[in-house]
């Protein structure tokens, strides 16, 4: 299966392969060299420890480091990884998402048991091309697949995700004709199809499937005991059954239409491999088989003769060499210069073929041109349907590979089409018919795989009858009293619904040789009177086998001779990946997978494959399944640069995970760029962009870091522009969890106990407070996943661990554990319990978007008495909201703490840069009895959190203090920060405040302009009119506060 951003075409996957080999060895070398780096740098901190030891604590000595405490074990593939006796000083990717994976998926944790009385939760992978290689776009759909299908298994689902590889029809096929011609020079036809289709098996045996290997290295949990390839013996046999039913039906039949024809694969190929160039002038383009380029965006105006020497009649067109095709011309019917030409004819200058001018109001538009079109029925959408319409003749003009045929003429036979347009210009303007040319904007479809010029070509093939499917599958997401399917976004349903209300019937036959072969037999009598392949219509027999087809057809012509010939063209690639929720569980056998988790639960994958696969899917699900494949469609963004733009091999914009993954340097980005094949011009402008966006290379952030990007960046509507930047920040980000994990484990020591029970009412503030808020995380958290708002699931982890875990209680804590106050021994151990309980809840809520740093630091938690826990955090249980944890009071407590705190850091990095490391005495002017209490009950975490020496609590009528900065954290609440000599600037501290005043009073008017509007009191709900009020009056407040603060400092002045 193929989607534009779901795929990755490989030139060469022998060389991919052994660089991923090389890959592996260097990130070996690299990671040893790291510990080496790591336990030198640890000696050095040793030996400088030792020195300071021996003045400080002759125990210390005792104590000593020993490097190698630091270092992770060897361990062998596939066993539980061997842990170092010490957490490293500083967090390392490679090292940290090393072995996990492997014992992972030997203890099974991944596989899915059909017996399971547990719910069933199922996503079936997109399955990638067998030819392609990882890339951005198949990062995000592993990130976000792997971030639902942990979580749901944590929360006690049989969950089951299928991993599989489509055979890529025509990707494959070019791939090893390619690798052929450049080893042994020979063509495909040179080696038969039998001989090509075993060299195309050994390859995919050999190569394919790398991709596969590499969504290991992101952490993927699928159930690999159930990897599935579209071109196995159940897949294969799947798709055959589906076409024999289907046809049975009534819904596959065989019809020659006009086709997207490539000339150099010659075959057909999709409308999802048609890329369209915008062609603004005349534009001279390389076409593939031609020496010189070719121009496009030119429009070549000409006249045909009128029967019986009564003039001329101009036509135009872009495509001059398929007026040799030409059956009719048409004019619109109340066009007043056409209508003595209504029922006449023209000639053809080349064969003197009769030429009938009919007239069409659909297609002709009378004020564009010269109000007179060519009719080229076989070789253009929209004059196709003219001929139809007009029962016109259908003359196709080109042979397979793009020549022009004997129907061409003579003159022009055996010509490629485009020398074919030269000739047949110069013959124009030989016969003086030929009027001019111009500038022509145009659209032209280029084949996304051979770079080729897309020939609207007409052919017999095989089509799906689509109405029918196509209306259950509208009502399965529109119809309101049995829907049983939900887009998400919303947005993408009436795509949807535009889609199916507009369906054309598909065309699944390809003129490949590597692919499913059409089970149609075509039946020759030998009585008959065309002997040539598929003359006859009713001649074809769809069976399951030659078998079937010859009883069939015996059945049918009793007692004649016959030959059978098997149909050699393939199904398109998106039949087989359309029947994939169906035959990966065994279908058409009644397997228990099949019973047991059919219909799967979601579907995850880009909205730009939404039709050519999601919808064919629910379309095949309904008709051959009984029920949609999955209730709900979760589509996710399109990934761009950083700068917006499509990521392409030309602009060196393109981004491989496993180089953010293991990190890579300008030079190494430079040089997989010369690998490819970009022309000089190209190389130079791509190496020109890398050298803009990664100057330095891309260091390297671990699959956990790129996992948390990616999955965040979803809120960005339809496209993401990834900035690897923020990939670096969430690895710096895994630094701080790691810190926080060794602070922990520091801190608990050998001996700690995990408690069986938390009863927060006898804790501390500060635990009482972690503990609430944890529980908020945990709802926000698992609300955001269940409504597949990804973004927001991250955003709510990300806050908990940083702003409120590590920035506030761990800070809030140490004093309990640095102090010798015999006050701090119950609170102590009242910390541990709460740190312990944190982490323990912290990493499991975090696993889903980051699995191996979260494994990791689980693994190192200290296990309750009993030992009961599970033996890995992917099998643990998902975090749940326990009611006694929550606590409004002490939440809104430490809002007004952590307002304080801010103000005060804030007065403390506007101080000279030498001053701001002096801890400082504080005072705290409180305006309210409630405001006074919190600050008074809360000394020792201000203190803490601010790095103050002391801080005194103030009321209303007490005199403010002298040589301060002073700062209105709210209305009821103003903080000072004492200053020494020449600190104090009274006149610095006096346009401050001046700045604060004239803030408030833009927020007092800017509301006020909103409260005084017309209609105001109408139309606003009255909560939101009340909020405003409040607001007003607050800001007041504040002003009053600033302004009294402005006052005093001018007393002190004076």
């Amino acid at each position: 299966m193929a989607g534009p951003e779901a795929q990755l075409q490989v030139e060469d996957l022998e060389k991919k392969k052994k660089k991923e080999e090389k890959a592996r060895e260097k990130e070996l070398k690299k990671l040893k060299a790291a510990q080496k780096a790591e336990a030198a740098k640890l000696q050095a901190q040793v030996s400088s420890a030792s020195k300071v030891g021996k003045k400080k604590n002759v125990k210390r000595e005792a104590e000593e480091e020993n490097p190698e405490d630091f270092i992770d074990p060897e361990t062998s593939f596939g066993e539980k990884k061997h842990l170092a006796r010490q957490m490293a000083k500083q967090y390392s990717p490679s090292a940290v998402e090393k072995s996990w994976y492997e014992w992972w998926e030997r203890s099974q944790f991944f596989t899915a048991d059909a017996s399971s009385s547990k719910a069933p939760f199922v996503i079936v992978l997109p399955p990638p091309n067998v030819t392609g290689a990882l890339h951005i776009g198949h990062a995000l759909t592993a990130a976000i697949q792997d971030t639902i299908i942990r979580w749901r298994r944590m929360s006690g689902y049989n969950t089951l995700w299928v991993p599989g590889m489509d055979h890529a029809g025509i990707a494959t096929q070019v791939v090893v004709e390619k690798k052929i011609a450049r080893e042994r020079h020979l063509s495909r036809h040179d080696l038969g199809r039998e001989q090509f289709v075993s060299e195309v098996w050994k390859w995919k045996n050999e190569y394919g499937g790398i991709i596969l290997k590499q969504l290991r290295r992101l952490g993927a949990s699928l159930d690999w005991s159930r990897e599935c390839f579209t071109m196995d013996e159940k897949r294969s046999k799947a798709v055959t059954e589906a076409f024999v039913r289907l046809y049975k039906e009534g819904l596959i039949y065989r019809d020659v239409r006009l086709v997207n024809w490539d000339c150099v694969l010659r075959t057909a190929i999709s409308d999802i491999e048609v890329d369209y160039l915008d062609i603004k002038d005349r534009t001279l383009l390389k076409v593939p088989g031609y020496e010189k380029p070719v121009e496009f965006g030119v429009l070549t105006s000409f006249a045909y003769p009128l029967e019986g020497e009564q003039g001329e009649i101009v036509v135009a067109t872009t495509r001059v060499e398929t007026m040799l095709g030409d059956s009719a011309i048409a004019v619109h019917p109340e066009d007043p210069r056409y209508s003595h030409c209504h029922g006449k004819f023209a000639i053809h200058p080349f064969n003197g073929r009769k030429l009938p001018i009919v007239c069409d109001a659909i297609l002709v538009d009378p004020n564009f041109g010269s109000g007179a079109v060519k009719i080229t029925p076989a070789h253009d959408p929209n004059d196709f349907e003219v001929g139809r319409r007009h029962k016109l003749e259908f003359i196709n003009i080109f042979t397979d590979d793009g020549k022009i045929n004997s129907d061409g003429g003579s003159e022009f036979a055996g010509m490629p089409r485009f020398k074919a347009r030269e000739a047949v210009t110069a013959a124009l303007l030989t016969k003086g018919l030929y009027r001019g040319a111009k500038t022509n904007e145009m659209r032209l479809g280029v084949c996304s795989r051979s770079n080729d010029v897309v020939e609207p070509m007409i052919k017999p093939q095989w089509y799906v009858s689509c109405n029918s499917l196509a209306e259950q599958a509208l009502q399965a997401v529109f119809d309101l009293d049995s829907r049983k399917m939900e887009i998400i976004p919303k947005q993408y349903a009436a795509e949807w619904k535009r889609w199916l209300e507009n369906i054309r019937d598909w065309c699944i036959s390809r003129q490949l040789w590597w692919g499913h072969r059409v089970p149609a037999w075509y039946v020759t009598l030998m009585d008959d009177e065309r002997q040539e392949f598929g003359a006859y219509k009713d001649h074809w027999m769809v069976a399951r086998n030659e078998e079937e087809a010859q009883i069939e057809a015996n059945q049918k012509f009793p007692g004649k001779k016959f030959q059978l010939s098997q149909d050699p063209d393939v199904l398109d690639t998106w039949f087989s990946s359309g029947l994939f929720p169906l035959s990966v569980l065994g279908w058409p056998e009644n397997t228990e997978d099949l019973k047991a988790f059919y219909p799967t639960s979601v579907l995850e994958t880009g909205h730009d494959i939404l039709f050519f696969w999601v919808a064919r899917m629910v379309m095949l699900g309904i008709k051959l399944g009984g029920d949609v494949p999955f209730s709900k469609i979760y589509l996710h963004p399109m990934i761009r640069d950083a700068h917006g733009r499509k990521m392409s091999k030309s602009l060196g914009n393109v981004i491989d995970p496993l180089e953010v993954i293991n990190g890579i340097t300008l030079e190494g980005l430079h040089k997989r760029l010369e690998q490819g094949n970009l022309d000089p011009t190209e190389l130079k402008v791509a190496k020109e962009g890398q050298m803009k966006d990664f100057p330095n290379g891309i260091v390297e952030c671990g699959t956990d870091a790129l996992r948390f990007a990616l999955v965040s960046y979803t809120a960005q509507s339809d496209k993401i522009n990834l900035d690897i930047q923020r990939v670096v920040g969430y690895r710096q980000w895994c630094n701080k969890l790691w810190n926080a994990g060794r602070f922990a484990i520091s801190k608990l020591g050998d001996d700690f106990i995990p408690p069986t029970k938390i009863v927060p009412i006898n804790m501390p503030f500060s635990c009482q407070w972690i503990l609430s808020v944890l529980n908020k995380a945990i709802l926000k958290t698992v609300s955001s996943l269940e409504s597949y708002e990804f973004s927001d699931a991250a955003s709510a982890v990300y806050f908990w661990w940083q702003f409120q875990l590590c920035d506030v209680f761990i800070e809030a804590i140490k004093p309990y554990f640095t102090s010798k106050d015999p006050n701090f021994v119950s609170a102590r151990s009242f910390a541990q319990d709460t740190l312990w309980v944190c982490l323990d809840n912290g990493l499991r809520l975090l696993h889903p978007f980051m699995p191996f740093v979260t494994e990791e630091l689980w693994q190192r938690l200290p296990s309750p008495k009993d030992n009961t826990r599970k033996e890995s955090i992917m099998i643990c249980d998902y975090p749940s909201t326990v009611e006694c944890w929550s606590n409004e009071r002490v939440e809104n407590d430490m809002d007004t703490v952590e307002s304080a705190v801010k103000s005060l850091r804030s007065l403390r990095e506007s101080l000279p840069a030498n001053e701001r490391h002096e801890r400082r005495v504080a005072f705290a002017l409180c305006r309210s009895v409630a405001v006074a209490e919190v600050i008074e009950s809360r000394v020792l975490e201000i203190s803490t959190l601010a790095s103050l020496s002391s801080l005194k609590v103030l009321r209303e009528d007490d005199p403010a203090p002298a040589e301060c900065k002073v700062d209105v954290v709210n209305e009821f609440l103003s903080v000072y920060l004492k200053l020494q000599g020449t600190s104090f600037n009274a006149k610095a501290e006096r346009e401050r405040l001046k700045k604060k005043t004239e803030e408030i009073q833009k927020q007092q008017e800017s509301l006020k302009k909103i409260m005084s509007a017309s209609g105001y009191q109408e139309k606003v709900p009255p909560h939101i009119q009340q909020e405003n009020v409040a607001k007003l009056t607050k800001l007041m407040q504040e002003l009053l506060s600033v302004e009294e603060a402005a006052e005093q400092l001018g007393n002190e002045s004076k």
